[in-house]
């Protein structure tokens, strides 16, 4: 009976209180909460960095850019006068390097064009006729509304298969990112000519956008406008 009673005593003083519990539980959540942050936050860096950095060519490396059956250019619009936007001036112009320097056949132009007063390709359209591209090498997306939609539209629609990306170096890792999710053949061509007045907000803007482009190829898997295939290449 004194044996009991003191084995009794030994598991009430090692008990702990429930009041005790709680902040252990959260303790727990937040080493956790830390290490996925860390790992998320290693993640972002990684393919903000060196992850692509063997797949994206600046202008000066044209040379070495290898050879695509297409160039996929990302709308990013224009002003009610019809100008173009200085990000999207600069993503046809190195699009049109490409082709003029044989390193792509055709030019899949992707935007928007939701409403009939708003039309992104059909104005990088008439920029390219402008700078002298031939209209047969001339390819429109009219549902490219964003990223991934463009280049599950370029899968799926265009039945491209290998594709030089064209557009700004903050925007390239999403893209290329996915392009791999897609299964879609791509390398990357740095469209920056000219200084943008905003261009950290387009980065910092980029982190979030980065995360979703991840959830929507692993989880979520969205089907964006579809319709009957038009491969570019029948």
């Amino acid at each position: 009976m004194a044996e009991r009673k003191t084995l009794w005593k030994r598991n009430k003083e090692t008990e702990v209180p429930s009041g005790d519990r709680k902040p252990r539980r959260l303790s727990k959540v937040i080493r956790w909460g830390l290490v996925f942050f860390v790992m998320l936050l290693g993640w972002t860096v990684w393919n903000f960095s060196a992850r692509y950095d063997n797949r994206i060519y600046n202008p000066d490396e044209l040379e070495l850019v290898p050879e695509r059956s297409v160039a996929l250019v990302f709308g990013a619009g224009y002003w009610e006068n019809g100008a173009l936007s200085d990000i999207l001036r600069d993503r046809l112009d190195a699009a049109i390097e490409l082709y003029r320097f044989g390193r792509v056949e055709k030019l899949l132009f992707s935007g928007d064009n939701r409403v009939v007063e708003y039309n992104e390709p059909g104005r990088m359209h008439e920029y390219a006729i402008s700078q002298g591209v031939h209209d047969e090498d001339i390819v429109l997306d009219f549902a490219g509304r964003r990223t991934y939609d463009t280049c599950y539209r370029a899968r799926d629609i265009f039945q491209v298969q290998d594709v030089i990306l064209v557009t700004q170096r903050y925007h390239l890792p999403r893209a290329l990112l996915t392009c791999d999710g897609l299964n879609v053949d791509a390398v990357g061509y740095v469209a920056d000519r000219t200084p943008y007045v905003h261009i950290r907000w387009y980065w910092i803007r980029e982190i979030p956008a980065l995360w979703n482009a991840w959830w929507d190829i692993h989880v979520k898997q969205p089907e964006p406008v579809l319709g009957e295939p038009l491969p570019i290449f029948p």
